[in-house]
């Protein structure tokens, strides 16, 4: 071990501290580990499947990296707000080329523990001969361990619409 020279007082403005390495980015984490960025605050990975069209989105929340969640409480339970699944919905679709959600059905409400974290998963479907895929939105709380299931949020359906000129008449 090397030797250290310590301060002689206790004001001598002189800083002894390591410096931390700066953290990765969430995008450049996940392009590290071989994953796919999808540039969302709430989404941190995408993964293609293989040997499928199917795509699976990856993310992470808490009250402490999204303190604006807890001001959605109902009846004392902070609930990750249905708009939310609506942007993560579209934001599915703009990863696989749909830009219309046909259909999204919340199922159960994401309550949001004071402490932990809550891992979510989008799963997009393969596109059927219309070109429509199933998406489903899927939590568990904390580092989970491979025994505890996932908690069903939401299904719906992307679809490729057609030209905004027609969306608008």
């Amino acid at each position: 071990a090397q030797r250290v020279d310590l301060p002689t007082y206790a004001f001598q403005r002189r800083r002894y501290w390591l410096d931390a390495p700066a953290p990765a980015t969430d995008s450049a984490a996940a392009t590290g580990l071989g994953l796919g960025s999808v540039e969302h605050p709430l989404l941190g990975a995408a993964v293609e499947l293989a040997g499928a069209e199917g795509l699976l989105l990856t993310g992470r929340l808490s009250l402490r990296t999204h303190p604006w969640l807890a001001d959605h409480a109902v009846a004392g339970a902070v609930l990750l707000p249905g708009t939310a699944f609506v942007e993560l919905t579209v934001r599915a679709g703009d990863q696989v080329g749909c830009d219309v959600v046909e259909e999204l059905a919340l199922q159960t409400p994401l309550i949001m523990p004071e402490t932990e974290d809550v891992q979510l998963q989008l799963m997009v479907g393969e596109p059927d001969e219309t070109g429509r895929r199933s998406l489903t939105v899927y939590s568990r709380v904390g580092d989970a361990s491979a025994d505890t299931d996932w908690t069903c949020h939401a299904t719906g359906v992307l679809a490729v619409g057609g030209s905004p000129a027609s969306a608008s008449a």
